[in-house]
């Protein structure tokens, strides 16, 4: 930012007896002027020093002739003009500008190594974070913290997660919610960089999920027939990893297990109809009426008689075209639950 180079000092004639103005006060000058101008300055990026001294040389002027405002503005235009090229100042700033450039391993290196944090609000991460990654945070923290993680997720967010820890925790983080009041800004902003550091701390591997999920999600997109037959033969090699991966595949079938009737009503918003007639047509002989039933029970009345007349009127669909719309469904799930607007329950154990 230019103004971070304080100006030179300012030559003015003096038939107008304009005001004679040091670098600081120039600053502030230009500072006022685009602010009056509706622009949208990051002061925040300057040094804290630089900050306070530009606060109190606002805070000392007063009124500015047009002539000194003509010549500062001029100055500060002929600076901007002979800048080529500005870089980021220092690795945090180099790290900031190649964010998304170059590779999370290369720059979670450069960062410890410069000793710098990540910019940003901590808590737009961390709001960001899947549950998987702060259901452990509620459930290893102190109380107090929850609390605050809680107050600054978003509702729906908090509520699934509150949803999935035990009963007494749950109870417990939602009255330290209710006393969260005299907490101050600094402590949440402390809370929040040391959570972020600890998330961010883990160690990142070759690839962004494990084994178990990376196979689970390449069978959620596969054929039944193909499916079955994977899972026979990892049965066969290692029958604790083809549990696992059961657990992890979500299917059509799984429907009535995985999701609470409450949640229908928001899957079926992002559900192509095309593919919802085609799944709930096929599912009796795919041997899924199960599901097919638990999802015109928890629609509303009127959608159930409507599909159900539809489903009457369509002939049996190829078994690959039933295929197709329940992976399109299982699809439109996961996005949800990617974006945090569904959470999958847990499969109880047998």
């Amino acid at each position: 930012m230019i103004l971070s180079s304080p100006m030179p000092a300012l030559s003015l004639p003096a038939a107008g007896a304009p005001i004679q103005l040091s670098r600081r006060a120039k600053a502030a000058v230009v500072v006022r002027l685009l602010l009056n101008e509706g622009a949208d300055i990051p002061l925040e990026d300057l040094p804290e020093e630089l900050q306070s001294h530009l606060t109190k040389a606002m805070g000392q002027m007063r009124t500015v002739d047009r002539d000194t405002l003509s010549a500062v503005v001029s100055e500060f235009a002929e600076e901007v003009e002979r800048i080529g090229l500005r870089f980021p100042g220092g690795i945090a700033g180099a790290l900031n500008a190649l964010e998304g450039k170059i590779s999370p391993q290369t720059a979670e290196r450069l960062r410890k190594e410069a000793g710098v944090r990540q910019a940003g609000d901590p808590w737009k991460r961390i709001r960001d974070m899947g549950a998987d990654k702060l259901l452990p945070v509620l459930q290893s923290e102190s109380i107090e913290v929850c609390a605050v993680v809680m107050s600054k997720l978003e509702v729906k967010k908090a509520a699934a997660l509150l949803g999935l820890l035990p009963g007494p925790r749950a109870r417990q983080i939602t009255y330290a919610v209710s006393l969260t009041g005299s907490v101050t800004t600094d402590a949440v902003e402390r809370i929040g960089l040391s959570l972020a550091m600890q998330l961010n701390a883990q160690p990142l591997g070759a690839f962004d999920t494990g084994p178990v999920e990376r196979v689970g999600a390449i069978l959620n997109s596969s054929t039944s027939v193909t499916r079955d037959d994977v899972l026979e033969g990892l049965d066969e090699t290692d029958q604790g990893f083809a549990n696992a991966v059961r657990k992890a595949i979500f299917t059509f079938a799984n429907i009535p297990q995985r999701i609470a009737p409450r949640d229908i009503p928001r899957v079926l918003r992002e559900v192509d109809p095309a593919d919802l007639l085609i799944a709930m047509a096929g599912a009796e002989a795919a041997g899924m009426k199960v599901s097919a039933d638990f999802i015109l029970e928890n629609m509303s009345g009127r959608m159930a008689d409507s599909l159900r007349e539809e489903m009457q009127e369509t002939a049996a669909p190829k078994p690959a075209d039933h295929d197709t719309a329940t992976s399109n469904m299982v699809a439109a799930i996961r996005k949800l639950e990617a974006e945090g607007e569904l959470i999958l329950m847990a499969e109880e154990e047998e």
